[in-house]
């Protein structure tokens, strides 16, 4: 059977090249799922009624986000560089460090990837739902929302947070930083993009719950768009364009920044 394969292979009837093609935005979708699960999940288990993490609080919160992100370049990291992130993948891209063929794969699969999240999430705390009254906490477990609501400036904060996420994730992996032969890269960068999303969490969070992501709103918006999910209220649209446009041009300039900062 195994030479069978081979032979297929060979002459071209069974299309491996596609299929290796298509793994980084698999992993891309598996990472940001991932992502989503246990960034959403720590939100459902402060905010939602009768779990076991219920009125924890900011730090339990920011700290589950930042190990998720870890967890989440770690396994997928090798495979498609765990961008798991619009702003990124687009910001890579303006800088010429990422094709951009590859770009509507990967943006698609970290979108579907948040969706994904969002769902799981939904289904793990699925009894907490009905226990928990109101619609705001329901909405903030899967997308974002603004502590003050003021387009321009919840914006600015979007861009800000971004610029130091893509700025600090691309200092942390440079060649530059990197000790030879010492898998810092693979071994420890990841664990450092963890502790970079913590702080910008800590820091630059409190205005609208730092995003910073694309598809980790847009996707688990999406899902509680769609989810029968009693008394949820409404999605929030009018605002959802901010934590999709502010990480993205964020993203961008922090890029250029890196590159300004760091010429190859």
């Amino acid at each position: 059977m195994d030479s069978l394969c081979a032979s297929l292979i060979r002459s071209g009837w069974f299309p491996i090249s596609a299929v290796l093609t298509m793994l980084p935005s698999t992993a891309e979708f598996i990472g940001t799922a991932i992502l989503v699960t246990l960034g959403d999940g720590v939100v459902a288990n402060v905010l939602l009624n009768k779990t076991k993490g219920q009125n924890s609080g900011w730090i339990v919160i920011t700290a589950g986000w930042a190990l998720g992100v870890a967890v989440a370049v770690y396994s997928v990291f090798a495979i498609s560089g765990a961008h798991l992130n619009p702003a990124v993948t687009l910001g890579l891209a303006t800088i010429g460090q990422f094709a951009w063929k590859d770009v509507p794969g990967y943006l698609v699969a970290q979108i579907a990837g948040g969706f994904l999240g969002g769902v799981i999430v939904w289904l793990a705390y699925l009894p907490h739902w009905p226990e928990t009254v109101e619609p705001g906490h329901k909405l903030a477990v899967f997308c974002t929302g603004p502590a003050i609501r003021h387009f321009g400036m919840n914006l600015l904060t979007e861009i800000i947070g971004t610029t130091v996420l893509v700025l600090g994730v691309l200092a942390i992996l440079s060649p530059q930083n990197l000790v030879s032969d010492s898998g810092f890269k693979t071994g420890f960068g990841p664990f450092l993009v963890g502790v970079l999303v913590w702080s910008i969490g800590l820091s630059l969070g409190g205005p609208t719950g730092y995003a910073i992501n694309p598809a980790r709103d847009l996707g688990p918006r999406l899902a509680h768009c769609v989810l029968p999910i009693a008394g949820k209220g409404d999605s929030d649209w009018p605002y959802a364009w901010i934590p999709v446009l502010g990480p993205i041009l964020g993203g961008i300039v922090g890029a250029h920044i890196y590159k300004l900062l760091w010429p190859s």
